[in-house]
């Protein structure tokens, strides 16, 4: 039994704060990188300390508020995202026994905690009382909504396989062989469907400045653009937590080799991470915006029936040679 200190709890939040403002840098310095630019290099060395720089201009900015908005929910809205993606961090466990909880429905609290965040972003569209972002809140919410489905029926066809469980022990069962490898067109369905939940390139249609000005959060300034911006990249962090535990073997190091088991299991579970998140940025860098009509086309025509064309084969197989677990 695991019990919450706040302690422990900082030390949850403050490094994913801290990866929250180095991963904005990090995606700029790649995609100068893939583009033939030099990046961010002025404001400290090779440009550490831009995340602080650029924090300081936006706390230090004037929070303008429309004059017909409902200025409670109006201002709650950004808070109520971001603070989910740092509640939802709690049963993502980094090593063995570093979690806060880790219950045997920790899968469903997590991405039960990761599907409320449409409702900051409906939210904010409607109390901000512009038509603007009230279009893209509506299509923001239409595109989550609708690769949750899939998401939902990928995880089925992982938990089919590993059995229902807590984190720690999915992650346990992968010590011969990785979900990821026989589940490989899985873990592929799973990442795209990870980029357009949260709102990422080349998905990120409620904030395409050509077609919605800038989506739901078009009417925020200052902090609440800024908690926005936050809780997108929380997400994304968030989100590799999960998909390093469900199919790259967790924490465990690549190879059972003597010289890898002296790396602690959190620095495996950081790498990882970090090569997902490199994935994430990468695909902003190479691939254009879809239209709105093909994203939802991909969700509802493509990977809902693959995902659930998925489940039938993989549980019909362990039942008929007996490997459920």
């Amino acid at each position: 039994m695991y019990i919450a200190v706040p302690a422990e709890i900082l030390g949850i939040i403050l490094p994913l704060l801290l990866g929250v403002a180095f991963l904005v840098l990090a995606e700029r310095k790649v995609m100068a990188f893939v583009q033939r630019r030099k990046g961010p290099d002025v404001v400290g060395s090779f440009g550490l300390l831009q995340p602080l720089a650029d924090g300081s201009k936006l706390i230090l900015k004037e929070p303008i508020s429309p004059s017909s908005a409902n200025f409670f929910l109006f201002r709650m809205a950004p808070v109520a995202t971001f603070m989910l993606s740092l509640v939802a961090r709690a049963v993502v466990p980094f090593d063995y026994g570093m979690v806060l909880s880790d219950p045997n429905i920790g899968l469903l609290y997590l991405f039960a905690i990761s599907s409320l965040g449409v409702y900051g972003i409906i939210i904010a569209g409607r109390s901000s009382n512009s038509k603007y972002a009230f279009l893209g809140a509506l299509r923001s919410a239409a595109q989550m909504v609708s690769y949750e489905v899939s998401i939902g029926l990928i995880l089925i066809t992982v938990l089919i396989c590993v059995g229902p469980r807590n984190s720690s022990e999915i992650v346990m069962a992968q010590k011969q062989i990785w979900s990821g490898i026989p589940l490989f067109p899985v873990l592929v369905m799973f990442l795209i469907s990870r980029l357009a939940e949260t709102n990422r390139a080349p998905f990120d249609l409620p904030e395409a400045e050509a077609e919605s000005v800038a989506g739901y959060n078009v009417e925020y300034s200052s902090m609440g653009s800024a908690l926005f911006f936050l809780g997108e990249y929380a997400n994304m962090i968030l989100m590799t937590g999960p998909c390093t535990l469900f199919f790259p073997g967790g924490w465990p190091p690549i190879l059972d080799l003597p010289i890898f088991k002296k790396i602690p299991g959190s620095i495996w579970f950081s790498i990882k991470v970090l090569l997902f998140l490199f994935l994430y940025i990468w695909v902003r860098a190479a691939f254009p915006r879809y239209r709105y009509d093909q994203l939802m086309g991909l969700g509802r025509k493509v990977f809902l029936p693959l995902s659930l064309a998925r489940v039938v084969p993989v549980s019909g197989l362990l039942v008929t040679f007996q490997w459920l677990p």
